[in-house]
């Protein structure tokens, strides 16, 4: 009779952010390694089954539902978290550490969660790590986006607590399952709306390109790769067949690459490449067959490797140069042949070119899609496809690297030389990139639906049409090429209308509500003065040379009130002052009354 075995992926995380912080010197760096290499054994040899069961107010919380769904995810994780701490070991600051290992703990507790509390609990921890991960990066805008994203997480995370406590009350029940398209409540909406928050649905999306270019660079790594891509799980498992979904990630996977093809931060165009490559994802959930199915978790594998490896190699960039704005770079092809080799094998797996995983992955919940009559949706993800090579396969490697730099760019940066874990990551994330490209079956044994018919993506006619598409886009891009241009300038897109809906706010809200403080500013002003006068007079009564009333054992004499009096009508605190007058008039009353 087998064994069950279930070591939770997340524990090694937890421990390692709990420890932390109490190590001395410099050396401790190497332990960021431990929980990645557990994390990979625990998901390689646990057995599939429902583990870890605890009991919680007569409900059953399930830290350990292990299927094939779940396992796929949590191999990536694993994968993830390795070449990301790999990547990281060059990081002095504890901090980001912390909040890294938080962040990843999470996303395996949200993947294995068996109910919606647990989920909750992972959920949230995952909001809390990667808003750190902004923030630690200690700059102005970085903290303005920290907040704001956490706000958008915050949101989310009352429509999935909402959702889940109206379906346990109408239910009985926290178990999280498949959640039937037909006949849903409105509890199952707001779930869906939380999870979507995540997943960056437009128009719910806004939070991801305004705070992924302002974490950290190996912040940053992390977050390309985890939250978004918990969500995609979150929603496979409950809601695989809303062809609410499908409809929705066709337009996140056109809507992204427009505004990635005109954007100029280096990682603003691969964050809006995120919004579009999950809108794929949501796609294949959306249609709700095996193959879609199948193929929107392997395009999640293979977006996590090159998506990491883009985000690296520009991280790189912002390390040795100071900059990732394309209008101050340039010519780096022969400066950085490392680099630019790690971005072209991220920018062709990205594209869907034979020999890389995008092409093994990408194509697969196309012809899912089509096959499930949906050509619509899948003539959209074909445009995606021309989209994404112009955007990240020509436009972005061109200006960074290839382009000769232009002489108004100011002058050119000092590089910084970067130390070797950084190289070790990029390359750990191409290989996988490059070997799951020539070798699918390393992705589709994982895969967790079986269908009638495997899918061949070395068919001939699947590899003519992706080369028929990246040819048409190359073309398209060359004939146009006086349109892809540079500017200093930021693309707000929906952001606009959350800009006014924010002024408005501001207006409606904050305006009254600054009119009330101030009116009342100025009558605790009044009345404090007044009462110190009247303290003055009271006190000069009983005695005219002096009163001692120790207040913090300090004598304040006649003159002293009058003093302060003036102190408070031009200093800063003079609501607290004023109050503070009051209290003390009552409390001299007081004493006078029973002395």
């Amino acid at each position: 009779m087998a064994t069950s075995s279930f070591l939770h992926p997340s524990l090694g995380f937890l421990v390692l952010a709990v420890i932390l912080p109490f190590l001395p010197g410099r050396q401790w760096k190497w332990l960021l390694l431990i929980p990645p290499v557990i994390a990979l054994w625990s998901v390689f040899t646990m057995t599939p089954g429902v583990h870890a069961v605890l009991p919680y107010l007569g409900e059953q919380v399930i830290l350990g539902r292990v299927d094939r769904l779940s396992l796929i995810f949590a191999q990536v994780f694993a994968v993830m978290s390795l070449i990301g701490m790999t990547y990281a070991l060059n990081v002095p600051d504890k901090g980001s550490h912390i909040a890294a290992s938080l962040y990843v703990a999470g996303s395996f507790g949200s993947v294995f969660a068996g109910d919606y509390l647990s989920l909750f609990v992972f959920w949230e921890l995952m909001s809390i790590g990667s808003t750190f991960l902004i923030f630690l990066n200690r700059s102005r805008e970085s903290t303005l986006a920290g907040f704001r994203y956490f706000l958008f997480h915050t949101v989310g995370g009352l429509f999935l607590l909402g959702g889940l406590l109206l379906r346990h009350q109408a239910t009985g029940s926290f178990a999280f399952d498949h959640i039937p398209a037909d006949g849903a409540a409105l509890y199952d909406w707001l779930i869906l709306i939380g999870f979507c928050v995540n997943a960056a649905v437009v128009p719910l999306h806004a939070w991801l390109p305004d705070a992924y270019p302002r974490a950290t660079v190996a912040g940053a790594v992390f977050m390309c790769a985890f939250t978004t891509k918990t969500a995609v799980y979150v929603l496979a498992r409950g809601f695989a067949g809303w062809e609410i979904l499908a409809v929705a990630g066709a337009v996140m996977a056109v809507y992204g690459v427009g505004h990635a093809i005109i954007a100029n931060s280096a990682r603003r165009i691969l964050a809006y490449d995120i919004i579009s490559q999950v809108g794929y994802m949501a796609v294949g959930i959306g249609v709700g067959t095996a193959m879609t199915l199948d193929g929107a978790a392997a395009h999640a594998y293979a977006h996590i490797l090159y998506k990491s490896l883009l985000f690296m190699s520009i991280g790189c960039l912002i390390q040795g140069l100071g900059t990732d704005r394309l209008e101050k770079l340039g010519g780096l092809a022969s400066r950085l042949p490392w680099i630019t080799l790690f971005f072209t094998v991220g920018s062709l797996s990205i594209s869907g070119m034979p020999l890389f995983n995008g092409f093994v992955t990408k194509t697969m919940t196309i012809a899912g899609t089509a096959a499930a009559h949906h050509t619509a949706i899948a003539l959209a993800l074909e445009v995606a496809t021309v989209g994404t090579f112009i955007a990240v396969g020509i436009r972005l490697p061109y200006f960074v690297f290839w382009r000769r730099r232009p002489a108004d760019a100011g002058p050119e940066p000092v590089w910084k030389p970067l130390p070797w874990n950084m190289y070790a990551g990029m390359a750990l994330a191409a290989v996988l990139c490059i070997a799951q490209g020539v070798h699918p079956d390393m992705l589709y044994h994982f895969l967790p639906y079986a269908v009638d018919v495997p899918y061949e993506p070395w068919a001939a006619w699947n590899v003519l049409q992706a080369l028929l598409l990246l040819g048409f886009a190359g073309l398209a891009t060359y004939l146009l090429r006086g349109l892809l241009v540079t500017h200093p300038g930021v693309n707000l897109d929906f952001d606009y209308f959350y800009r006014l809906i924010g002024k408005a706010l501001l207006f409606v809200i904050c305006r009254p509500i600054a009119w009330i403080d101030g009116l009342w500013s100025e009558v605790y002003r009044v009345i404090g003065l007044n009462a110190l006068k009247v303290l003055g007079w009271v006190s000069a009564w009983f005695d005219r040379s002096v009163i001692d009333c120790m207040v913090d054992g300090s004598a304040i004499t006649v003159s002293d009130v009058g003093r302060l009096g003036a102190k408070l009508q031009s200093g800063n605190l003079q609501n607290y002052l004023a109050m503070t007058g009051v209290l003390f008039l009552l409390i001299f009353g007081l004493v006078w009354y029973l002395g």
